[in-house]
């Protein structure tokens, strides 16, 4: 089945620029592309694991944490919206987890390792929806959003991080 683009209508504003990083192929092409990005991430020295580009920002590990920690809240987003519950979501203060979250101390190709784990999860879902479920509506984090958008918001997420270690850590993928 083919995830097609979501309307504007589907998603909260903020997500616009996530779903812009998709290409016309869809998501499910990307978040599948994205595992041999990420697999490339497993061979960086831990030193450069540790490295942030400015006080205050996230290190290289914190940053592959955030994505599998995001990507899990939008799987059961999608799972719940995806199967009709209409029970509005919570939010998520990605920087109180990062705070809190053992990233940093953890090996990079540990932390890899768990971002790959979760995204076949992810693919495992994505395949899972029918044409019914892909358009089932909900609420989360105050917001209105589709199934669909979901599947949209969570590879350009991590297509959005990817680049940022691209270009601001200089960590290629």
């Amino acid at each position: 089945m083919t995830i097609n683009r979501p309307d504007p209508s589907e998603f909260a504003s903020f997500y616009a620029g996530y779903i812009g990083k998709v290409p016309d192929s869809g998501p499910e092409k990307l978040l599948e592309e994205q595992i041999g990005q990420l697999e490339k991430l497993r061979k960086l020295p831990e030193d450069k694991g540790d490295y942030r580009y400015a006080d205050g920002k996230w290190t290289v590990k914190e940053l592959i944490g955030h994505v599998a920690d995001a990507e899990r809240v939008f799987s059961y987003r999608l799972t719940r919206i995806a199967r009709a519950d209409k029970t509005p979501l919570a939010g998520f203060d990605e920087n109180a987890w990062a705070e809190t979250a053992p990233h940093g101390r953890r090996r990079m190709s540990s932390i890899v390792d768990e971002m790959i784990a979760v995204r076949r999860s992810t693919l495992a879902l994505v395949g899972s929806l029918d044409e019914t479920s892909i358009g089932n509506t909900g609420v989360a984090n105050n917001n209105p959003v589709s199934a669909r958008a979901i599947c949209w918001i969570m590879a350009g997420h991590t297509k959005h991080h990817l680049d940022i270690l691209a270009e601001r850590y200089g960590v290629e993928y």
